[in-house]
């Protein structure tokens, strides 16, 4: 790398010219060390193709804290079947309003559930899982309709298994599977670390504990589609 570090021939060691000029130099070269350390700093910093491709957006993000912080799946557009809304593009992640943090979620209303419950713990598995469950009223919310049997989103499923919608995921767990049925006044959402603990081909809601069922006091839904533990 040319420093420009150049000296006149005419200069003596013992002249002010040559003292002038080595100070220049030894700036500019400082300069471009600065600018080389800098450059450095910026490659180390900048996150890699990989991290960008597994970060999902905010508006394909679903989480569970607690009952009153969450985020999940809902239809992006209004009056949608669960079904029909499993495209690309045609889901969108609805939050609590203690839970939105992101311009480009959905906020869900105040009395979207009639009874909920959230319930977090190790699976028989070994693994962590936290789940929230309950009743819904789907005539709050514009994105749904209250005649629709409804439908399943997950992280795991879809095409090649990439997720339904595909990429989304469920922050601090690897897995999640949510079951939304307008028609029957119930939805449900669990993150799991282990992919058994969600399973996708359960349906209805047969990934839920049985004792959620006494909790909530929800009586319409048979008791086979709770198992003593997932």
């Amino acid at each position: 790398m040319d420093l420009g570090l150049t000296v006149s021939p005419t200069a003596s060691p013992n002249s002010g010219v040559f003292f002038s000029e080595l100070v220049s130099t030894l700036n500019i070269m400082y300069s471009s060390l600065l600018s080389l350390a800098a450059l450095a700093i910026g490659v180390l910093a900048a996150p890699s193709s990989n991290q960008l491709e597994t970060r999902a957006a905010a508006d394909n993000t679903v989480y569970v804290t607690d009952a009153n912080k969450y985020c999940m799946i809902m239809p992006r557009g209004a009056h949608t079947n669960i079904g029909d809304s499993e495209r690309p593009g045609g889901m969108q992640t609805w939050c609590s309003p203690n839970g939105w943090y992101d311009n480009s979620q959905g906020k869900l209303p105040n009395n979207f559930w009639s009874n909920i419950a959230f319930k977090s713990g190790t699976s028989s598995r070994g693994a962590r899982y936290a789940q929230l469950t309950g009743c819904i009223r789907p005539e709050t919310l514009s994105r749904l309709n209250p005649n629709d049997g409804g439908g399943q989103y997950d992280s795991s499923g879809g095409d090649g298994g990439q997720g339904n919608p595909q990429g989304s995921v469920c922050l601090g767990y690897k897995h999640y599977v949510e079951l939304v049925e307008p028609a029957d006044k119930r939805a449900c959402i669990k993150c799991c670390d282990n992919f058994d603990d969600c399973p996708l081909d359960k349906g209805k809601f047969r990934i839920l504990p049985v004792a959620l069922l006494s909790s909530l006091a929800i009586t319409s839904i048979a008791p086979d589609y709770f198992p003593a533990r997932a």
